[in-house]
């Protein structure tokens, strides 16, 4: 345990950041799952659901849970496997 006030601040605060990015990045990889699924399915509200995760994905960007060049890759595969192409 740090003895510094301010390191047991950071403490604090790392803890908090790492259960924020759990969440997102679990939350992200089950839309994902979701997505990938209903594609392959035929269902009919893909784009509703390409919709909520790319939003996901840009909070996640905003928050700083990922890097902006990551939720545009991100981004682009969802749009790809929405329109029914294959993405790298």
């Amino acid at each position: 345990m740090a003895n510094i006030k301010q390191q047991k601040k950071r403490i604090l605060i790392s803890e908090r950041q790492r259960s924020r990015n759990l969440r997102y990045r679990s939350t992200m990889k089950t839309l994902t799952r979701g997505l990938i699924e209903a594609a392959e399915q035929g269902a009919d509200d893909i784009a509703e659901r390409a919709r909520a995760l790319e939003h996901l994905i840009d909070r996640a960007a905003a928050e700083g849970v990922i890097h902006k060049n990551t939720a545009a890759r991100r981004k682009r595969r969802v749009a790809h496997i929405a329109a029914g192409t294959t993405a790298a």
